[in-house]
C-alpha cells in the first residue's frame, strides 16, 4: 500500500504506523505490534513523507480498510489518513461441469479476479494431490477422453503462491 503525507510545520514526528478499520475517537493500534501482522508487515517508507507498506501472505481475513497514522510531539498532534486504502482479496476458483460422460473431453478453468501476469504458471490438483504433469502457463486443464478414474475433487493454484483454490467435484458417469 503506497501513500505520501505532509505533516504540519513546527511539529516533530514521534511515531508513524499503519492501522486497520479506524474508529472515530479511539486511538487505533499499530499493526506492526499485532501478532497477526508483525511478521507479514514491512514498512518501506522513509518516515518523513513516504508511508508505503508491504503486506505479504495475504488471505481473505486481511480484507479491511487500512489507514496510515502519525503522532507528533505536540499535544493533540495525532492524525489518521481519512481516505485509507481498502484491500479487497480475491480467491481462485475452478470452473467445471458437475457431471460428464465417460469418453467426453472436459475443460477445467482456474479463474481469478486478480490481474495475473502473462508468466503466471498454474498447478492443478486432484484429491489434494498435484498433477505433476500439469504445470502450465494456461489457466485451463484439458482432460481428453475422461474415464471414471478421473472423477474427483479438482483445485488449482498459481505457482509461487501458497493459496490453493477450493476444490470442485467432477463426476464421470
Amino acid at each position: 500500500m503506497r501513500c505520501t503525507y505532509t505533516y504540519p510545520t513546527g511539529y516533530q514526528i514521534k511515531k508513524v504506523f499503519w492501522t486497520k478499520n479506524p474508529v472515530k475517537g479511539v486511538d487505533p493500534p499499530d499493526l506492526s505490534n499485532d501478532t497477526e501482522y508483525s511478521q507479514r508487515l514491512q514498512y518501506l517508507g522513509d518516515k518523513q513523507q513516504n508511508c508505503t507498506v508491504r503486506l505479504s501472505h495475504v488471505t481473505l481475513k486481511d480484507e479491511h480498510m487500512y489507514c496510515f497514522r502519525f503522532i507528533t510531539d505536540k499535544a493533540g498532534g495525532k492524525w489518521t489518513g481519512a481516505a485509507g486504502v481498502t484491500l479487497n482479496v480475491t480467491d481462485l476458483q475452478v470452473e467445471s461441469p458437475e457431471r460428464v460422460t465417460e469418453g467426453d473431453s472436459v475443460n477445467l478453468r482456474c479463474k481469478s479476479s486478480c490481474a495475473l501476469t502473462d508468466r503466471a504458471t498454474f498447478i492443478w490438483y486432484r484429491n489434494s494431490q498435484p498433477l505433476t504433469e500439469r504445470r502450465d502457463r494456461n489457466n485451463e486443464l484439458l482432460l481428453q477422453s475422461v474415464r471414471r478414474e478421473d472423477s474427483g475433487r479438482y483445485s488449482c493454484a498459481v505457482d509461487g503462491h501458497t493459496h490453493i483454490s477450493p476444490a470442485v467435484q467432477l463426476n464421470v458417469m
